[in-house]
């Protein structure tokens, strides 16, 4: 799989939220940001980013995923957000 049909895969599956993405064949680093991270535990917002990608998992096109979450407000001063 490639960057960008990792992220289509989960702007069409998890709405609001933006996403950037690094890897390349099965392993992928996902930054998430979006509202539907508020008032969710860590565990919770990884739980929500996996469901997304379980599919994709469990056929093994996916293998080694890092996922980071922030709100919007967090992302401001996230030092990942290096623009």
């Amino acid at each position: 799989m490639q960057p960008n049909e990792v992220k289509a895969l989960l702007e069409s599956r998890i709405d609001g939220c933006q996403f950037h993405i690094q890897g390349e064949g099965c392993n992928f680093q996902v930054i998430a940001v979006g509202d539907a991270f508020e008032g969710l535990s860590p565990v919770k917002r990884q739980q929500l980013v996996y469901a997304a990608l379980s599919d994709e998992i469990a056929s093994g096109a996916l293998h080694a995923i890092s996922i980071k979450t922030f709100t919007p407000v967090q992302w401001q001063t996230a030092p990942e957000n290096v623009q």
